[in-house]
Formats: structure tokens, sequence, C-alpha cells
């Protein structure tokens, strides 16, 4: 073997030319092939190109084949590499490759190029645990500072201006790196070789403290200002990776009570971030597969359930036994918790529902309300990312919004594209998608289109997509609704334009992210959609495939009484329920001025909504009457019912409409939830069972009819992890293999990628 940075003329046999794609900027993978290649004693080179690595090695046939062997296997933790391209050089290429790398003297890392294929920019990640050493120990030069990274860890997407993914073209490029960081950079001993958000204390960013417009520009006696506050009580607003967090103390009712009122926030679960997951078991009920999820390199918001002796404030997530719990995962947040010594409420900063801000003066203008203070730093933030959530529903961790850490998302397709498409998804939960060829790529959360922030937001989210990635769409897919934001959007963009359906896009997001062969029977429940006969659907089942779906079974059909206010006033579904059951309900002070209009067809559409039957229930209940946010009166339902066991519990009734549709009765429901004699928890348990025993009784009858098929579960009201879970168990033991979204929300956050599996099946 030759020695490591030299090549034998006269032993080296062979050379190759390597592209390799995948997960693999940003994620120290160049410094990976240096230190093979020199331990075997390779000449040649690495570089970057826009979506991949491209490598060039010269050395003995053996030597070679080993380091094609470990560049995959001994990949860096959090890298995803796959060899697309394999070449031997011919002797006519040798010299070109040569003159590319300078390659006859060792291996080296060479200036990156702008071409070649687009890959999804990297991910933000957990501060590692080598990091969080150093971070930690007073005699390391990066003690407690703010902003350590290496190869494993740091802002990525948050930071980075284009790809390929170079220190130059990331935020941090206006922070010119001091000796001592230069040195490590360059240094292929270290282990910031090559770590594009390296930086330190003397030469990376800094952090602000702000109070009545007072500065404190230097970053120790910032932190200290901070914690200082955090203890007495107060709200402060402090820049993350992807945007900025309102912290206060999770167990001090006074100023969660103020952050709730200020933030127009009055019931919606806050999230809480603990210092550790021992601090995170003293008050929750978290599982193995929960424990990973909180560990991951994203560190993600988790659900999980409260201990019965919990002792953080009551006003976290009132009426509801779950709490979003979450782990520091920048290097600021891991100073802040550690310094504080107890839980903090970590809620993104904005105004409810609008996205989250990532500018210092917008901030201080929008949020002076409600923050008494602010903490900013001087890095940039490129694209603003909200902490992603999940829970755990049947045993797997479950998305219930994609953010830091995840995406952009980009998933195969199961065809090819003619020419390039955006998605724009529906007004709640958006998320837009581009794609092209085999590849879609999903953006970050986006949220509710209801405010000009949040437009704002969409339209930004639009053009950096396609600048990201180099793709320009051709055509655009959108809701059938035309009053949703994001088809205005659409119609008005000047590309060709096509319309999918709510729960077409629902039922073809489950199939194409499984690639379900053959037929499959998909029930689409949520809170409403625009169905193809003009009405407001959400409790369907659609059978067959993507672009070629026939709705094979529904609810009955009844009328909102007010239309989209139903959504937020339960009590409005309680009482069409009732009335259309022929029943009396008069407990509401609006309710014989609203059965005027109900009787007369006035503003009360007609919706086959499973979620709108969840709040009529939940009202009839007496749990609530009017919600503050959405999906309040399902969790309500759903907390009710985890005490309780349903008895004597049977599938609704069922028939075949006029046109061969399978059609549910709600109205046996009606009389157990009234019953008396039965305790609320023993209701809303029979109500959940009810629904679970009716997605099996369904499932089974056509099956009859059209023989075996794979069954999807699809909308956002299957993240209630209850009715979930009894589906599934009822369904398998029926003989049915189901799916349930696990890489996509089941909720309206996937309608762009349904849209694109259902338009490009047509």
């Amino acid at each position: 073997m030759t020695q490591p940075g030299t090549i034998d003329n006269g032993n080296a046999t062979k050379a190759i030319h390597l592209r390799v794609a995948g997960c693999v900027q940003g994620v120290g993978f160049r410094p990976h092939l240096y230190r093979i290649a020199t331990a075997l004693g390779i000449a040649g080179w690495v570089r970057n190109r826009r979506g991949e690595v491209e490598v060039f090695a010269r050395g003995e046939e053996s030597d070679l084949d080993l380091f094609v062997t470990r560049l995959i296997e001994a990949a860096p933790e959090i890298s995803v590499p796959k060899i697309v391209y394999q070449q031997v050089v011919e002797t006519a290429a040798l010299s070109f490759m040569h003159r590319e790398g300078d390659s006859t003297s060792g291996f080296t890392i060479i200036d990156s190029r702008d071409d070649g294929q687009h890959i999804a920019p990297p991910h933000d990640l957990n501060c590692c645990p080598d990091c969080l050493n150093e971070f930690n120990d007073p005699h390391n030069r990066r003690y407690r500072y703010p902003f350590i990274s290496c190869t494993q860890c740091g802002p990525r997407y948050s930071a980075i201006t284009q790809l390929p993914y170079d220190r130059a073209n990331t935020h941090m490029a206006q922070f010119p790196l001091c000796i001592q960081c230069e040195h490590e950079y360059n240094n292929p001993s270290d282990r910031r070789f090559h770590a594009e958000a390296i930086s330190c204390g003397a030469c990376g960013p800094q952090l602000t403290f702000i109070e009545n417009e007072k500065r404190v520009d230097n970053t120790t006696a910032a932190l200290q200002k901070t914690v200082d506050r955090l203890d007495k009580g107060k709200i402060v607003a402090v820049k993350g990776v992807g945007g900025y967090h309102l912290l206060c103390a999770a167990n001090n009712d006074q100023v969660i009570e103020k952050l709730r009122s200020q933030k127009g926030r009055p019931d919606k679960p806050l999230a809480v971030m603990f210092d550790n997951l021992n601090s995170a078991r003293r008050e929750l009920i978290i599982d193995d597969i929960s424990a990973e999820l909180l560990c991951d390199n994203s560190h993600p918001i988790v659900l999980c359930e409260k201990h019965i002796g919990i002792t953080l404030s009551a006003l976290i997530a009132p009426g509801i036994n779950r709490i979003g719990a979450l782990l520091p995962y920048s290097p600021l947040h891991h100073l802040i918790l550690n310094d504080f010594g107890k839980p903090l409420i970590a809620t993104s900063a904005n105004i409810s529902e609008e996205p989250v801000m990532t500018e210092a003066d917008e901030v201080e203008a929008r949020l002076g309300h409600i923050a008494d203070a602010f903490l900013h730093h001087n890095r940039e933030i490129t694209h603003a990312v909200d902490d992603s959530l999940f829970q755990v529903i049947n045993h797997s961790a479950r998305p219930m919004r994609l953010g830091r850490g995840h995406t952009p998302l980009e998933l195969i397709l199961p065809f090819a594209l003619d020419r390039p498409l955006l998605a724009v998804g529906g007004q709640m939960k958006n998320t837009i998608a581009l794609a092209w060829d085999h590849r879609i790529v999903i953006s970050p959360h986006i949220g509710e289109l209801d405010s000009p922030r949040a437009v704002t937001r969409f339209t930004e989210t639009i053009e950096s997509l396609q600048n990201d990635f180099g793709i320009s769409a051709a055509g655009v897919v959108c809701d059938a609704h035309t009053s949703y934001r994001s088809s205005r959007w659409a119609e008005a963009c000047g590309l060709p334009l096509r319309q999918v359906f709510h729960h077409r896009a629902h039922a073809s997001a489950v199939a194409g992210e499984f690639n379900i062969k053959g037929a499959s029977l998909v029930f689409t429940w949520d809170g409403a959609g625009l169905g193809e006969d003009g009405t407001l659907w959400g409790g369907e089942a659609l059978f067959g495939t993507p672009g070629h779906w026939q709705r094979v079974a529904t609810l009955r059909p009844f009328r909102l009484p007010g239309g989209e206010r139903a959504a937020r006033e339960p009590w409005r579904s309680a009482a069409s329920l009732c009335w259309q059951a022929g029943d009396r309900w008069e407990h509401h002070p609006q309710s014989k001025l609203l059965y005027n209009a109900w009787q007369k067809e006035i503003n009360a559409p007609l919706t086959s909504s499973i979620g709108r039957l969840f709040d009529g229930a939940a009202s009839l209940l007496r749990l609530i009457d009017h919600a503050t946010f959405e999906g309040q009166a399902a969790m309500l339902l759903q907390r009710a019912a985890a005490t309780a066991v349903a008895h004597q519990a049977a599938p609704l009734p069922s028939d075949i409409n006029d046109k061969g549709v399978l059609v549910s009765d709600w109205q046996p429901l009606l009389s157990a939830l009234k019953n008396q004699e039965m305790s609320v928890a023993q209701r809303a348990a029979h109500f959940h069972t009810t629904l679970a025993l009716t997605i099996c009784d369904q499932a089974t009858q056509l099956r009859q009819q059209h023989g075996q098929f794979s069954v999807g579960l699809s909308g956002g009201v299957f993240q209630n992890g209850l009715l979930t879970e009894q589906a599934i168990a009822l369904l398998k033991a029926e003989g049915f293999e189901v799916y349930l979204p696990q890489q996509l929300p089941c909720n309206d956050a996937a309608l762009c990628f349904g849209q694109i599996i259902e338009a490009g099946a047509q």
C-alpha cells in the first residue's frame, strides 16, 4: 500500500469517478471521504456540486474497493449517501480529472461547482453530544458559546442562501473566521474540518438583550438579563434557529395567563421545553417511542400524557391530558434552561395562527404588547421554520406538523412527471409541493392562510422553493374550493391550472406515500372540504386508485347552521343534529333565531363531516360550546373518553342510497350521548367506539361488493389516537391491511402531496 497522501505510479492500477447523492451536504461527508482516502493512500479530490458530491479517486484496485465500501458503510451518522454514478476513468480522461483537482500529490477537497442536480437543502440539526461536551467544559475555548456547532450539528436550512452547502452560501459568511477557527476548518485531523457553520465567541454571532429600549450587547450579560427576567415572571422573545420563541416559566399561572391573553390564545395547548429527558419524565408519561422522538436529531415537539401529580401550570393545556414537550436543540436553549433550572413555555413568537417571526424589528413592533424583553442574535434566518410536532399512534411516530429538522421533505413519486408541477395545498395547515421527474419536495409548515402575513409567507415559500431547486413550475394544482386563498393564487398565477377535490387529495396522499398497489378503500374523515356534489364532505370512504376514486360510503348529511361559524361554535352542530332528528334543542340564546334560518336552509350548507359530528357530540356532553382553536372540541371529547370503556356499542346502521353509496346514520348516537344513566366519560367512549366499529363495518360490507382491498386512513380526524387505534385493531382483526400516514401528517398538511399524486395519475 502507498503512504497516505502520495501515489506510487507503479502500483496505482485504477482510477474511478463517482457521484454521490442523498443527504451528503452539511453532514461532514467531504471530510469523511478525505479521511478514508488519506488512510488508504488514495489520491484524488472531492467537491460539492449543487445536489451531490463528486469524487475522483486513484490508487490500487483493492484500496479503491475499500474506499467505495467505507464511503457508504462508515458514513457520518446523519448522512444518507447513495452512489448514483460510478465509472472507471479511462486513460484519455485522466489528464482532465487531474487538472480539475491537481490529484497527483494526494487527496484534496476542491472548490464547489454550482451545477448538477438539485437536492433538498440540509436540515437544521440539534446540538450534538461532542459539541455539548465542549460547551460544558470550562477549559474549552467554546465554553458556553451559544452558537457552537460542527460538521454533525447546527443551523443548515435556516441559514443557507443557496446550494451547494458552502460557508459562502450561508449567512455565516458575514462572520470572518478568526485564526483558531480557520486552523480548525483547514485541519484534516480536526472534527471541524470543513464545518461550514464553524465559529467561536471571538468571530461568530453575538447576543443582544433589549428591554424598554435599553440594549445590552454583551453576550454573557444579555444571557444573564434573560434568565433574570424569566425568573421574575416575565415573557422574553428569544431568537432561535428558525424563528423566535416566546419563553416564560411553565409553573407560573400569572405569566401564562398574561401570555394567553395578550397573544390571543386562550386555550390552545402550549409547548414546554425541558432541560433533559429525566426532567420531562418527572412531569409526563414518556414511552420508549416518544423518548426516541424527543432525543432525535431534530428534537421535535412530542405530545405526551401528563402524570397525575404534575407540577406544571394547569393553564398549559386546559382540559386536555397531553402536553407538547421538547428538549433544547440549540446551544442557546441549553444555556437558558441550564441557568433557569426549570421547564419553560416555548411557543412560537407570533400573533395566534400567524407564521413564526424571524426579524428583530418586526418582533419588537408586533409583539411588544406580549413580550417584556427580547433576546436577539445577529445570525440572519433565510427560511423561517416552525418546530415539528409528532405524536405516537399505534406504536409509531406520526407527524402532525413538519418543520425544523424534517423539511424541506423530498419523496420519490411512483411515476415520472412530464413537466414540473407546483401544488399549493389547502386553506388550513398549508404546505406547498414542487414536483418534477420522479421527485417531489414538500415545504415546511406555513399554516392557516387567514392573515396577510400568512399569505405573504405562502408566496415567499413558492418562490424560494423553486429558486432553491432551480426548477420553474410549468403547471399548478390546487383545491377545487375556489374561495381558498391558495386556490385564488393558483387561478391568478397564469400557469396552466388543474383542480383536485379535497378528499381525492387526502386519499391520494396515503396511497402515494405507501405506493399502494391495486385498489384501496381510503376513509377520508376530516372537518370539511368541498365535495363533488357541491356539499361539504368530511365522512367519506373513497375506493379505487389515484386519479380514479369513487365515493362508496359516507355519513348521513346534516345542515351546518351559520356555515363556517359552526367550526368554532360546536353548539351549532349539536343543535342541527337534534333538529334534524326531530328533537328540540334550545340551550343557547340564539337557538330560536338560528332554528328559523335552519328551517329555511339559509346559510346552512349540507355536510357529511365527521369533524362537525365530533363538535356536536362534545357540545351535547356539555364539554364545550365555543371553541377557541381548531380541533378543541374533539380533543376534549377524546380526553373525556380516555378514562372509560364503551359497553354494548355497535356500528351505525347503514343503507345504500339511490347513487349506490353506503350511508351510515349518526342518529342512534344522539340517544347514547343524552343518556344520563351513563357518565360523560362512558358516553364519550361509546361515541369513539361506535365510529371505529362503523369504519370496520363499512369496510367489510364494501369488501363483499369489491373483493379484497387494503384500507387507508387519511384526514384530520385520524389525529385522534383513541379512534384510530380502535379502528386499526378492528380492521386488522377482519384481515385488512391498514395504512396510516407516517412520513406525512394525515391532516391538510399532506394535501399538496396528494394533489400531485392525483394530478400525475390523471
